[in-house]
């Protein structure tokens, strides 16, 4: 049987479906280019990790090219009124920044809190509800505060455990999760909680809740939308729907003409394509790529459309990785043609690469001074001043130092 799309176009559709089809603007990059790419993605995953940038950051680099951070810092923080906030944070492909309009279609996951939320945090609703009613009182009474404000005595941290959070913090997290906190801005990372009436707007909070089933299904229209084409899982990982719920979600979309079951060359499993979704002959693209960008996040889906195998080393001990702590692939063309692990001296104001390595097929003498390139432009964007520094680690390493002296 002939497949409706070849391996190619589905992954062109992909790039495109990301923002990956687009020239990057010309002059400044203003809040307009940032609503819209965020739109086009549909959320911004977040992750504590700074070795290199924060990782929200990075996917509207990749997109845009240099942008004011604070732009995007504006649009997540509750700021009383002088700037309308237009992102709030939730768990929606685990913690992330999410557009306001998606906020009733999440309030299913938080009235699911006592289900779905991690152990520690059942547990702390359900055998010390005194405490948390307490946590959300001083929250009422200080807010915004930081989890340390709420610190009790803290147990002695466990081999293995990547957190130690004492009871408060817990409590804080169960308040977050079951939607009765949330944050109110950040400050060195770190949230400051605050109850989430004062903090997202009235009219939102007055939006009538949609049936879970509607609400699912319109997170699945966003991620399909996100992707072009995909299959179920892809589909349900995007807003991490619980699979057997995915899979009904999806099936009604498809009986409902919202998705186009369609077949993919190489895929073994059946795919559903976005009818809006743009289908591009070429893409240019060129973009380093953070490894929780909502192009790659799921990483079955990144194998199946460019053949690219990719693990994050961040928790694997130092002897046992493969290419470094913090590796970011390179989007060249419409392919992943390297991987590069990146480090922000801040000190010395250089942008470290501790390894470059080039996938298979890619040719240095082209991927090269493309990657120098890129580098020097996110190195200026982060003000490491000092420009780029390679490592000998990875067998693109030389080609790729060669090109960044040859850049000046």
């Amino acid at each position: 049987m002939t497949a409706d799309l070849s391996a190619r176009a589905a992954r062109r559709i992909a790039l495109a479906a990301q923002g990956f089809a687009d020239r990057r603007p010309a002059g400044a990059v203003t809040a307009r280019h940032l609503r819209r790419a965020i739109g086009q993605i549909g959320l911004l995953q977040l992750d504590s990790v700074n070795v290199f940038s924060r990782t929200h950051y990075m996917p509207l680099f990749s997109r845009l090219g240099p942008y004011p951070r604070e732009a995007l810092d504006r649009m997540a923080a509750h700021t009383d009124g002088r700037v309308r906030r237009e992102l709030f944070e939730y768990w929606a492909h685990e913690a992330s920044l999410v557009p306001l309009e998606l906020q009733p279609c999440l309030r299913w996951r938080m009235a699911r809190a006592g289900h779905d939320a991690w152990g520690s945090v059942r547990r702390i609703a359900r055998e010390q509800p005194e405490l948390v009613a307490q946590v959300k009182e001083l929250v009422r009474e200080r807010g915004p505060i930081r989890a340390g404000e709420t610190e009790v005595e803290r147990a002695a941290k466990k081999p293995g455990q990547m957190w130690n959070w004492h009871d408060g913090k817990v409590a804080l997290e169960w308040l977050f999760w079951s939607g009765q906190v949330t944050a109110a801005r950040r400050i060195n990372f770190e949230r400051r909680y605050d109850l989430t009436e004062r903090v997202l707007p009235a009219e939102l909070l007055e939006r009538e809740t949609p049936p879970v089933e509607e609400a699912q299904r319109q997170l699945i229209r966003v991620a399909a939308r996100a992707c072009g084409v995909a299959t179920e899982p892809d589909l349900g990982d995007y807003f991490r729907l619980p699979r057997r719920e995915s899979k009904l979600r999806v099936a009604e979309l498809v009986e409902a003409g919202e998705l186009e079951p369609v077949t993919v060359e190489g895929w073994e499993a059946p795919a559903y394509l976005w009818p809006q979704a743009r289908r591009p002959r070429r893409v240019d693209a060129r973009a380093l790529l953070s490894p929780f960008d909502s192009l790659i996040w799921f990483r079955p889906r990144t194998e199946r459309i460019f053949d690219f195998h990719y693990r994050i080393e961040i928790y694997v001990p130092q002897p046992k990785r493969v290419y470094g702590y913090y590796v970011l692939p390179f989007l060249l063309g419409d392919a992943l043609v390297a991987r590069v692990d990146l480090k922000s001296d801040r000190q010395a104001g250089v942008l470290l690469v501790q390894g470059a390595y080039a996938e298979e097929g890619a040719e240095p003498e082209r991927v090269a001074p493309e990657l120098a390139a890129e580098l020097a432009t996110v190195a200026a964007w982060l003000g490491l001043d000092n420009g780029v520094a390679v490592g000998r680690r990875g067998d693109l390493a030389a080609p790729l130092a060669a090109a960044v002296r040859a850049a000046g």
